[in-house]
């Protein structure tokens, strides 16, 4: 009997080391805006929406601690719309939009298999003072926001934010060098050397941040199986430094597709960051692309001035202007007011 309670306690003390060495965690996001929105060539709209600053979304992650080093992660995220409850950054959006995937990480780096941002993504986040916000940052706006005139999509990202059926190896941290090299297949039997293959860098020290990006595209997502209409390219080069009574940015980049379009444009941006208390930030940035497609050529510019707030390390609370001006259509002025809460 005594040996039996022992032989029972040990087991339960193993089952607790095991489980010690995992976790799981559920993580997020809720922001929630009011605003009068109006981007150049639209009509003026009054809402309450989701993602003013950043776009709205819950999820899962966790890691399992394997020894020697090697750890197990998985992260399964899910982009929402808090204004209305429902799934996705738009209708038609795939569940796990955000993350869906499964990684091996070491003293090696990180090896991950699954959906996850596209090479595209992080430094542009980086390298303005809105970071990922798709409703008022002028970067990101250019970027990913579709802007058609002539039936021509004007922004310059080749293949969303988020790239699925991705392989991607991430370096360990180099003296604050990280790389992240990823292959997107295409999964298309007619079509098996179709894919999107990019890389990114970001160097850190002190102050100082160095960040850029190349993307090749010939499949569309965030679904399976959906081929690009010809190859598009695009790359960027951004900086910020951190002066203490204000943070700059800065990014440079260009943006090719080979098809009916042959759509060239050409993208740079600036912003600043003035902390005006402990709590309290003043945010500026604009963004300049100009456009040709060999029959038309244009220029798109839009202007955003903002306060953010801090509440808490969890909760902001924002208000921001912004200006959008687009050749040959009638300017727009956007106001918008809201709150952000992580958990």
């Amino acid at each position: 009997m005594k040996k039996t309670l022992i032989a029972f306690g040990a087991a339960l003390a193993c089952l607790g080391a095991a489980h010690a060495q995992s976790n799981v965690q559920l993580t997020g996001l809720v922001d929630m805006y009011v605003g009068s929105m109006k981007m150049a060539g639209s009509e003026r709209k009054s809402v309450v929406d989701s993602g003013g600053m950043s776009t709205s979304w819950w999820g899962v992650q966790g890691t399992e601690d394997l020894g020697g080093g090697l750890k197990a992660g998985f992260m399964l995220g899910a982009f929402f719309q808090g204004d209305d409850g429902s799934k996705g950054r738009f209708p038609g959006d795939t569940y796990f939009a955000r993350d869906a995937n499964v990684s091996l990480s070491g003293g090696f780096g990180q090896l991950l298999l699954g959906r996850t941002s596209a090479p595209n993504f992080l430094p542009s986040v980086f390298a303005n003072p809105f970071g990922d916000s798709f409703e008022v940052s002028p970067l990101i706006l250019h970027e990913n926001v579709s802007f058609y005139n002539g039936g021509v999509n004007y922004s310059t990202t080749p293949s969303d934010t988020g790239w699925s059926n991705q392989i991607r190896y991430t370096t360990p941290d180099i003296g604050g060098l990280t790389i992240n090299v990823a292959y997107q297949f295409g999964e298309v039997a007619t079509a098996n050397s179709k894919k999107n293959v990019g890389v990114n860098a970001t160097y850190r020290t002190g102050g100082l941040m160095l960040t850029g990006f190349y993307e090749r595209a010939q499949v569309n997502n965030p679904g399976a199986g959906l081929l690009a209409d010809g190859t598009k390219q695009n790359w960027m080069l951004g900086s910020s430094y951190d002066f203490g009574v204000v943070k700059l940015y800065g990014t440079y980049g260009q943006s090719k597709t080979k098809d009916n379009d042959n759509y060239e444009g050409k993208t740079a941006s600036l912003g600043l960051d003035i902390p005006v208390s402990k709590a309290g930030t003043i945010k500026a940035a604009v963004a300049h692309t100009k456009m040709d497609t060999g029959a038309w050529d244009g220029k798109h510019t839009t202007t955003t001035v903002g306060y953010d707030h801090n509440l808490s390390k969890r909760t902001d609370v924002y208000g921001v202007v912004m200006n959008d001006r687009f050749t040959g259509l009638k300017s727009g002025t956007s106001l918008a007011v809201g709150i952000r809460h992580r958990f």
